[in-house]
């Protein structure tokens, strides 16, 4: 595996941003954009450092997912 792609969506409850790994079951969460980006190199990390869950990915890509509400 070359690339792992997390879906980036804002925590409406708690604030803050929360990751999740598409195909893996990696999640992480994260109070700012810098704060996520250190927890999902490091969920990855974690994930992938024994070997069992396959090679460790070259890139980590983050999909950012926005809902928008617009009146009418």
């Amino acid at each position: 595996m070359s690339e792992i792609i997390f879906e980036v969506q804002e925590d409406a409850v708690d604030g803050g941003f929360v990751a999740t790994a598409l195909g893996d079951a990696i999640a992480t969460q994260g109070e700012t954009l810098n704060e996520l980006r250190g927890m999902v190199r490091d969920a990855v990390q974690c994930h992938f450092d024994d070997g069992i869950a396959g090679p460790m990915p070259k890139l980590i890509r983050l999909h950012f997912v926005r809902d928008e509400i617009l009146a009418v």
